[in-house]
């Protein structure tokens, strides 16, 4: 799977990255047919709580599955796109078996 990844406004730090492709990744090992996906991280207002936004797009035949989630860090942020892309790609499983 190729994995591309978007800073927004600011050069992400290496662990970050590495984070990312680590837990993205692992989407790959759910479903088989991933032709690519895009993350995106961006800071939404820099002077509040909050404002770590992820978003991240897995291109599938047929489908394009999209998650955004918005946190204080954007190891929760990812992580939350994580658990709730799971539960896209189950559905997107069971409607295209």
């Amino acid at each position: 799977m190729n994995i591309t990844m978007n800073a927004v406004k600011f050069k992400a730090d290496p662990k970050l990255e590495k984070y990312v492709e680590e837990k993205v990744g692992k989407l790959a090992r759910l479903v088989d047919n991933v032709t690519k996906c895009e993350v995106t991280l961006k800071v939404d207002k820099p002077e509040t709580d909050n404002n770590k936004i992820a978003e991240i797009s897995l291109a599938l035949p047929g489908q394009t599955l999209f998650n955004s989630k918005q946190a204080n860090t954007f190891e929760e942020a990812v992580s939350d796109c994580i658990d709730t892309m799971r539960v896209q790609i189950d559905k997107y499983k069971e409607r295209y078996k």
